[in-house]
């Protein structure tokens, strides 16, 4: 069931939401948590009941570790063989349904072997529901957390809103809110602030990262068939898919957010404008957040750190950003669009260590900016593409190798623009061809107006600031928008706004589309 479908948003929600609160205002709260549990397992087995038993199964055995952690005092030999145990199991599991195929594949590849396996099916949401529990073992392993209470526990893992996709939660960030009575008493504040954030995540996953997909979908398909694309064209298929990930995962973490806000719950913030990023470093700070965090905390410190010299924290740092790309999936697209970021961030704390202390400039910002995104939109290529050979295609085309040429379908738009003595110009020259896409003037209005929106508009948690949807993942996160007319509150305007962009996206269902991150 997508957040996305009418049968999510008329009867799946509504219900839920209703049947919660009629049992929590009775003062029935562990019947309460108990029909949130039922209905967030009928969430998750909608696409797929078998799966449930595999989710159950880790909900139970990390249970019991997590007791067992909690039962060791210290961090002795004991709790580090429990820890050591639980960690390793949950990453046999997630490494079979993950990379099995892919280990197989490529040891046929190299070995000229024949191995077979059948095909495994990779189960929906195992990536976010394995760290999130991994998370929690360690954090009890360092006495920061407990949970003996197991129903809290399958609420804390199961909590639909942010099963499938994150953000990835922390024990003590959720559970600590279901203790508050107020939480089980519907308020009509928790509910506007909810229905407006979920409202503005919908518009912009159905109205705009699906309205520019088919741009991104042509291109990347025409690179895996061996086509050679023209210089315009794989800028143009490349900037789509950056702007149709943004979208998509933006909208998916603002739904996230609101659903849990109907319910009275914050969620941490996992999204916060990454296109207006003027570092990598920063770009992390500000892109699922929530799996940088994680990435950050349970990897790269275990790892060393920066702890160890400057050489071994570029190592560890280039050993974070690879398995990072192996989480989002099981291919050598992944582990090249990881090392990618990698080598990003070596190169940008060596900027760092070399011209910190240098002013910026307004002209120095937006440099920093053009470049970063630049760096981004190209190791996008690699992350959508589905072989290396796409990925080597299209970024071939965008370095200039097949030539620069316009596309045919702009030719009236010049003349119409009293350009004619340019469009002969470029028909002398043999620059115009008939082009990948029917209306090449639409696709670059769409981008145009996506780039406009990811970099100069007011997110979303920045339009809500003032009743804290989500609380910040990182302290002083959100920067504050200068024009505060803009930014919510209960009124009759904004009851309109959020009618009117709901209308528009409910009617743009046409088709149900997975979220982008459900793949991985």
């Amino acid at each position: 069931m997508l957040f996305n479908s009418y049968e999510f948003i008329f009867i799946f929600l509504p219900t839920v939401l209703l049947c919660f609160h009629l049992i929590g205002k009775r003062g029935h709260h562990r019947v309460a948590i108990a029909w949130l549990i039922c209905a967030s397992l009928f969430f998750y087995g909608w696409w797929n009941p078998a799966y449930l038993s595999l989710l159950l199964f880790s909900v139970l055995f990390n249970y019991t570790v997590g007791i067992s952690l909690s039962n060791t005092s210290g961090r002795n030999l004991l709790s580090k063989t429990i820890l050591t145990i639980g960690v390793s199991v949950n990453l046999a599991i997630l490494g079979y349904f993950k990379y099995a195929n892919f280990f197989v594949g490529n040891l046929n590849a190299l070995s000229g072997t024949n191995l077979i396996l059948n095909e495994v099916i990779l189960p929906l949401a195992i990536s976010f529901f394995t760290f999130q529990q991994i998370a929690y073992l360690v954090d009890a392993y360092r006495s920061k957390t407990k949970e003996y209470n197991f129903l809290h526990y399958c609420l804390f893992v199961t909590f639909f809103p942010q099963l499938i996709a994150g953000p990835i939660v922390h024990h003590k960030e959720m559970l600590p809110q279901f203790a508050k009575d107020s939480v089980y008493k519907l308020r009509s504040k928790h509910l506007a602030i909810g229905i407006t954030i979920f409202a503005l995540g919908l518009f912009k996953k159905v109205v705009l990262a699906d309205g520019i997909s088919i741009y991104a979908t042509q291109v990347f398909d025409a690179a895996e068939a061996g086509v050679m694309l023209t210089f315009f064209e794989a800028w143009g298929g490349a900037l789509a898919y950056t702007f149709q990930l943004y979208f998509d995962f933006s909208g998916y973490s603002d739904m996230a957010i609101g659903i849990a806000r109907m319910f009275g719950i914050r969620l941490p913030l996992n999204f916060n404008s990454p296109y207006k990023a003027t570092s990598i470093i920063d770009f992390w700070r500000r892109w699922h957040i929530t799996l940088s965090r994680f990435l950050r905390d349970y990897l790269y410190i275990s790892l060393g750190g920066s702890r160890k010299g400057k050489i071994r924290r570029h190592i560890n740092l280039m050993i974070t950003m690879i398995l990072g790309g192996l989480w989002h999936g099981a291919g050598w697209t992944f582990i090249l669009w990881g090392g990618l970021h990698g080598f990003y961030l070596i190169v940008n704390h060596g900027w760092r260590a070399l011209f910190n202390n240098r002013k910026n400039t307004r002209l120095g910002s937006f440099c920093a900016w053009a470049i970063t995104f630049l760096m981004v939109v190209i190791s996008w290529v690699p992350f959508r593409a589905e072989s290396i050979f796409g990925a080597n295609n299209l970024l071939q085309a965008m370095a200039g190798v097949n030539g620069i040429s316009l596309p045919m379908s702009l030719e009236s738009t010049f003349v119409n623009y009293g350009l004619s003595s340019l469009v002969n110009l470029f028909t002398f020259n043999g620059m115009f061809n008939n082009g990948l896409y029917g209306d090449n003037s639409v696709a670059i209005c769409w981008i145009f107006l996506l780039l406009l929106i990811s970099t100069f508009f007011p997110n979303t948690q920045q339009l809500m600031r003032n009743h804290k949807p989500a609380f910040e993942t990182y302290k002083g996160e959100l920067t504050r928008w200068s024009y505060k007319w803009i930014e919510w509150e209960k009124t009759t305007s904004w009851a309109l706004f959020t009618s009117i962009i709901l209308t528009i996206s409910i009617l743009s269902l046409s088709g149900e589309s997975e979220f982008l991150y459900f793949q991985f």
